[in-house]
């Protein structure tokens, strides 16, 4: 029975593009009109949307004649014609849904049809791309588009640590590059690139810049306007492959090698507890001040264990004779000691890692390779290199972070 219906009514997804089949006749409708304009007359739509825009005419009853001004402008810029079956594929875009296409059906093309009908309201489209080269190859094949119809076009582009007003751009066919940058693209600030009516950049610099603005102590230091409207390319790399990668910003805490050197001492003066089965079939422990969760991978100090880490801390006078090992003040040293216990108990050398050139290296439980650069978070880095006696290196702390499933649902 659901196949005769199906057979009957088609699929959902059909009854939809027979819907925007309609739009499309529409579009094709205004061909004639649009391509008998004069260049000065094509321009002149921009601003006429703008104003209807501005009116608070929606995007759905603009969309024919933005689709209409942007297929004639690439005709006559590009030499290329946007087919009906892109202009479908612009809908789709348009409509916050996915348009799949092989390569060579013009992906580039039809993405300049839903980011002009955005960009006309003011606010901002976004071109989301996977890679660098492609923000800024797009921007100047597809900007001859935008620019003959008097829209601004920005780059941003990943500054390898120099600073994101370090490769930011605004679409110049003027510019030669001889002054940095690259041909056709004019370094300007982050913020410049923003401002443009349509801005071109990776996932990456889209969610780092995002971030950072989070953490600007006022709102001049901010570089991007309220999200509006943005198309991603690759979509099924950027929100499956990589949906749960988050980005991170982080930055170094302060210097506490010192504390780490000084409770390292700590562990070796603590005895482990033996596991037992009571009299009653149950699981316990026996006499000692710790024990270990092999499983878990994880250190529990017993009632005489932390009496006797609270005596050790106040010979050291790291805790003061009346203070509590758990008073909210000293949730660091709690913190410490756990660090180094762990280091000691459950981290062995030449297992779980390696010390090279006077560095402590983690080794991959599943492949056992080292690996260099990867460093262990929450102190356990630094207890290591404490037990190691090499020099401890500063920890990091992360400041912001957000996965790019969120970051496209802001």
């Amino acid at each position: 029975m659901f196949k005769l219906f199906k057979k009957i009514f088609g699929s959902r997804n059909d009854r939809i593009i027979k819907r925007l089949h309609k739009a499309v006749g529409t579009i094709n409708a205004m061909e004639p009109a649009i391509q008998a304009l004069t260049d000065t007359e094509l321009r002149a739509r921009t601003e006429q949307l703008r104003t209807q825009s501005a009116s608070g005419v929606p995007t759905e009853e603009l969309l024919p004649q933005a689709f209409a001004v942007v297929r004639e402008t690439a005709r006559r810029v590009l030499g290329m014609r946007h087919f009906d079956v892109q202009l479908i594929g612009g809908m789709v875009l348009n409509s916050a849904k996915i348009a799949e296409m092989r390569t060579g059906e013009g992906k580039t093309l039809v993405a300049t049809l839903p980011l002009y009908l955005n960009a006309i309201y003011g606010k901002g489209s976004h071109l989301v791309t996977v890679n660098d080269y492609l923000a800024r190859r797009d921007a100047v094949w597809m900007g001859k588009i935008y620019n003959f119809l008097g829209l601004s076009v920005g780059v941003i582009n990943s500054s390898g640590g120099m600073g994101p007003d370090s490769a930011s751009y605004l679409l110049d066919y003027s510019y030669t590059g001889d002054q940095g940058g690259y041909p056709y693209l004019r370094p300007v600030t982050r913020q410049d690139a923003y401002r443009a009516d349509i801005t071109y950049g990776t996932n990456n610099e889209f969610g780092f810049d995002y971030l950072r603005d989070n953490m600007a102590f006022a709102a001049e230091q901010r570089v991007q306007r309220p999200f509006f409207y943005a198309v991603v390319d690759e979509v099924d790399s950027i929100l499956i492959d990589e949906a749960r990668t988050p980005l991170i910003i982080s930055g170094p805490t302060d210097d506490n090698s010192e504390l780490y050197q000084r409770i390292d001492s700590i562990p070796g003066q603590l005895t482990r507890q033996a596991p037992f089965i009571d009299a009653e079939g149950r699981e316990d422990w026996g006499p000692g001040d710790y024990s270990v969760d092999e499983k878990s991978r994880q250190v529990f100090l017993s009632d005489a264990g932390h009496e006797k880490v609270e005596n050790m801390l106040m010979e050291m006078g790291l805790l003061g004779a009346s203070e509590s090992l758990y008073a909210p003040s000293n949730i660091m040293l709690m913190h410490h000691v756990y660090a180094a216990l762990r280091a000691h108990v459950l981290f062995k050398r030449n297992v779980d890692y390696i010390v090279k050139a006077g560095e402590v290296i983690i080794v991959d439980e599943f492949t056992g390779r080292a690996m260099p650069g990867r460093r262990w978070s929450e102190g356990l880095q630094q207890a290591v290199e404490a037990k190691e006696k090499v020099p401890i290196q500063s920890e990091n702390q992360t400041l912001a972070a957000i996965a790019f499933q969120n970051l496209f649902r802001l």
